[in-house]
């Protein structure tokens, strides 16, 4: 066989069933083979980031790694914010891209970049192949790399004359897999650290993404039923433990509520769970939890004392560490700090039930869909409200950029989710700045017929952006007002997609009657008010219990 033909049954045996990508010249020896191939599905985008946001969005929802693959050049370089989306938020893909000959390397050769130059930042590893006989090893190492320990994006490079080169079978492919990549144990006594939280009168449990990633999610609820310590969660966090649970407190950080950031800053001990210490979450490092000890659990030693300096801390495999921890500790009863928690909670700004306000909205959608729907988000103010408003119920339940922030994410990791779980719903939130820089993929939805719900919140401003202005720049509004009239609803009826604008409550409740979601692709356009902030927010450079409330 040729390495074109070679690549795919390397795919097989990892497990792929599911491609997506975009042809181009020099993968045309790879869709060749793909034309008479009946194992994989494969969904072509309209565009190659939307294809790497489709495979981000298959591995996201279901822990397995993402395929994409695009070609040379233009190709390569569209596939970069995706590859960089994925980075961040440690998702586990393998990108195949296509390259020119490999005599032509070097030459400014048509189409050709130095693709594996490009993203060395970005990969957890990439490779360049020069020989189609190191196939074999190459893709099951880069498997094996993109999901080991903390997972991430992995960038195969692959001239053209390669897929076209004949495979010799006589010759034998050693299993040396990059040893650098392997898990890493590095572990304080924890009988120690077990005797601390034994000791602790007023714990928190700060829980991140890569309680998702480990699978590790039973084993949070345990450690935190056993020690009745509150959960906040960052951004990647949220669905670590259901939104609904007495213990979880939700979203901490610049948009935390005020008894989450309040209950950080006023504990004695925090128990950090696959997290980095982000900007986001901690604000000025130097007053952030100033009379907590902080224990620090994760899979990368590399976040050890990054951000922040921690008490202890143990590396390595957060299912398993968290399973002893919590057989070693004490059951423990902490009622006296879960009551001065509820202290901290101002009285809430009154939403009517029937403003049209995104927190009314989204409630009407969480009632409507499922326990185990996926909601998916780009990002923008839409994001924020959707991580504090909504009853999240699965791990992999929430879907969205968080390092990266990529706007125009959304669309490609809805299409994503969905392909890879037919059997549940796909409700996608977004704004109409975010939507404007994806809404080419409405016709991957169409094409496929996709039985995902776009929910767009048009504000017809840059939101986030905006309200940023008005607080921090004296209301000057600075290219963010959207106010030329586009007819959104109108725009999905071109790629026929049922569309419709609500502007009421009652509008809204109407339609969700009339309406039955996940059964085919649905637009619903909600215009909002452009001065609706996302409230609580802390000010850049302050500490997150210096809130502006609303």
């Amino acid at each position: 066989m040729n390495g074109a033909n070679l690549l795919l049954e390397c795919l097989k045996r990892q497990g792929v069933d599911t491609l997506f990508g975009y042809p181009g010249g020099a993968v045309i020896p790879l869709y060749d083979a793909l034309y008479n191939d009946r194992h994989f599905k494969h969904i072509r985008t309209v565009h190659e980031q939307g294809a790497v946001h489709g495979a981000d969005g298959y591995a996201r929802s279901t822990g397995k790694v993402g395929v994409c693959i695009v070609t040379s050049g233009p190709g390569a370089t569209n596939a970069v914010t995706g590859i960089a989306t994925a980075y961040m938020d440690s998702v586990p893909l393998v990108v195949i891209t296509g390259q020119v000959p490999t005599s032509l390397l070097g030459k400014d050769s048509f189409q050709e970049i130095d693709i594996t130059g490009v993203t060395m930042s970005i990969t957890k590893h990439n490779y360049l192949v020069r020989d189609v006989n190191d196939i074999p090893i190459i893709i099951k190492e880069a498997f094996e790399v993109a999901k080991t320990g903390r997972p991430g994006p992995v960038l195969v490079d692959i001239p053209k004359d390669i897929f076209l080169s004949e495979y010799s079978y006589g010759k034998k492919c050693t299993d040396n897999i990059c040893n650098i990549h392997k898990n890493i144990s590095v572990e304080n006594n924890l009988d120690e650290i077990v005797d601390i939280i034994n000791k602790s009168k007023r714990p928190v449990i700060y829980a991140g993404g890569g309680v998702k990633i480990a699978n590790a999610c039973s084993e949070l609820l345990s450690l935190a039923k056993k020690g009745d310590i509150p959960v906040v969660n960052t951004l990647m966090g949220l669905g670590t433990i259901k939104r609904d649970d007495e213990l979880s407190l939700g979203l901490v950080g610049m948009h935390g509520f005020r008894e989450n950031n309040l209950a950080v800053m006023n504990s004695d001990l925090i128990i950090a769970v696959g997290t980095r210490f982000s900007d986001r979450v901690i604000g000025n490092s130097n007053g952030f939890a100033p009379n907590a000890k902080i224990i620090h659990i994760d899979i990368d030693v590399t976040e050890i004392n990054k951000n922040k300096e921690s008490y202890y801390y143990v590396v390595g495999n957060l299912k398993e560490i968290l399973k002893v921890i919590t057989y070693k500790m004490d059951d423990k009863d902490n009622e006296n700090w879960k009551e001065e928690i509820k202290q901290f909670k101002l009285k809430s700004k009154i939403i009517d039930e029937n403003l049209f306000h995104p927190k009314n909205i989204l409630n009407r959608f969480n009632e409507k869909l499922n326990d185990d729907a996926f909601v998916v988000t780009d990002v923008g103010q839409h994001q924020i409200w959707t991580a504090q408003y909504w009853n999240f119920k699965g791990a992999r339940s929430f879907i969205t950029s968080g390092g990266l922030g990529t706007m125009g994410f959304g669309l490609g990791a809805a299409i994503g989710a969905k392909v890879a779980n037919t059997d549940k719903s796909v409700l996608l939130v977004t704004g109409d700045g975010s939507f404007r820089m994806n809404c080419n993929e409405l016709l991957t939805v169409a094409k496929y017929k996709i039985p995902i719900t776009i929910l767009l919140l048009n504000n017809q401003t840059l939101g986030m952006v905006r309200q940023w202005q008005r607080l921090f720049c004296n209301e000057r509004y600075s290219q963010t007002d959207l106010d030329y009239e586009i007819d959104y609803s109108d725009l999905a009826k071109v790629y026929g997609i049922k569309g419709y604008t609500v502007n009421s409550m009652n509008e809204l409740d109407d339609l969700l009657i009339k309406c039955e979601l996940g059964k085919e692709p649905l637009f619903i356009e909600c215009k909002i008010n452009k001065d609706e902030g996302v409230y609580p927010i802390v000010p850049p450079g302050k500490s997150i219990d210096n809130l502006i409330e609303y």
